[in-house]
């Protein structure tokens, strides 16, 4: 019967329907009418799980938006900015993802996309220009009807980047913008959440089973529900901190920047994984340097996944050159002289200095949580995963069952800038 009925269609009239996103999306994909407190809203914020079809809700947001289709509205943008963690992130997910805006239109809606100009262009004459949270700056000056920010959370510079974007919503008659993200207890975040122009709607990943694989269901549930990591990324809840954990978001948040003084002295510490698989521990790599005011400014985190000893060791000598710093610090427990050995191997020339620890991960960690307590540590912009782990690290020196190499990184860093070697319980310097 149902063959039959389709049979009646012709290949366009098929291609609307399956077009049209109102006919398929769950009630959480298409936009609220109204803000909370009535009125029409400035910011949707969708939070979701891993896989929940955030992107998919905002990329035919854009699409009705860019087209004048309901329930976005009748009015068609003329101007939108899209705006994700890197141009790379904005070109890969938002615009060719299998979700991405090039696969939410029909043949004869679909824009070209003109990467050398950094714009999508629909056939009606609107334009959508992409931009990185790298680059808050290069949000000044042009101008838009409306937005789709997307992974929020993990953007480097997420509140000033969303400040110059506010500034430039300024065309229309009611600028919109919608914020697609798996959560973390960023501040950006949790204002957003209280701000009357907000609305918000939530997903879990369970919710868009029937796109998903049921091995992955079934063994995403297995590992990680019931606990803080499953509810934040399957269930899309905003987490915060760990209790017990060493470490404060707000201790991070009341002293983050947005630049660094001129440092004095700068370190790449690195702490190199025991084995070279896609499942092994990373290779944390964590710069930083100390400021005139006596203060350490974590400037950077380059951790790889699962690379070869040659992979990381090329990466944390090129963060040595890009920042021109003093030395490299790095653990030698796992690997030993072959750790010099191999960073040598990339730049003769690099300045190594060599630790080791005799003491457990929590013990080391103390003092420099300490530092962070007493407002001796800034963060120069956001450092999602790294902040993740250090407000997830638990007495057992895991970060929810994990080996935290980022932090382990950033502890070695900053006890080389801030810590004596009589201040520097369980390392020995080689």
């Amino acid at each position: 019967m149902l063959k039959e009925d389709l049979n009646k269609f012709t290949a366009d009239e098929l291609s609307e329907i399956l077009g049209h996103w109102p006919l398929w999306a769950r009630a959480d994909q298409l936009p609220p009418e109204t803000a909370q407190a009535g009125g029409p809203w400035r910011v949707w914020l969708v939070m979701g799980g891993r896989g929940a079809g955030k992107t998919r809700t905002g990329a035919e947001w854009v699409r009705a938006k860019a087209l004048g289709l309901r329930p976005a509205g009748t009015i068609a943008a003329r101007r939108i900015a899209l705006v994700g963690e890197t141009l790379a992130d904005v070109r890969r997910v938002m615009i060719e993802g299998v979700s991405g805006l090039l696969s939410v239109h029909t043949r004869h809606q679909r824009p070209r996309f003109e990467p050398s100009k950094g714009q999508l262009v629909w056939p009606s004459g609107a334009i959508a220009q992409i931009f990185s949270a790298e680059n808050p700056d290069g949000l000044r000056g042009p101008q838009f009807d409306a937005a789709w920010c997307d992974e929020v959370a993990k953007w480097r510079h997420p509140q000033k980047t969303w400040d110059m974007l506010q500034f430039a919503l300024r065309l229309g008659s009611c600028p919109q913008m919608v914020a697609t993200t798996t959560p973390r207890p960023i501040p950006l975040l949790k204002k957003l959440l209280g701000e009357a122009g907000t609305v918000v709607t939530r997903a879990a990943t369970a919710d868009n089973a029937d796109n998903l694989a049921p091995t992955f269901i079934e063994e995403m549930t297995r590992r990680y529900a019931g606990t803080a990591l499953g509810r934040q990324e399957l269930n899309g809840e905003l987490v915060d901190d760990t209790s017990g954990a060493l470490w404060r978001r707000d201790w991070i948040d009341a002293h983050r920047v947005e630049r660094a003084p001129e440092l004095t002295t700068i370190v790449v510490a690195v702490d190199p994984p025991v084995t070279a698989t896609a499942q092994s521990d990373a290779c944390g790599i964590v710069v930083a340097g100390l400021g005139p005011d006596g203060r350490a400014y974590v400037i950077d985190d380059r951790t790889l996944q699962g690379r070869e000893p040659q992979v990381w060791a090329r990466a944390a000598v090129a963060a040595y050159h890009d920042y021109m710093a003093d030395r490299v610090v790095a653990e030698i427990n796992q690997g030993g002289d072959l750790v010099v050995t191999v960073l040598r191997q990339i730049d003769e020339h690099v300045a190594v200095r060599t630790v080791r620890a005799t003491r457990g991960k929590w013990l080391r960690a103390e003092p420099i949580a300490a530092l962070y307590a007493e407002g001796r540590v800034a963060h120069v912009g956001t450092f999602a995963a790294l902040e993740d782990q250090m407000c997830i690290f638990g007495a057992d020196g895991l970060a929810r069952g994990r080996s935290p190499d980022r932090l382990d990184a950033l502890v070695w860093a900053l006890t080389d800038l801030m810590l004596g070697a009589s201040g520097r319980p369980g390392i020995r310097r080689l």
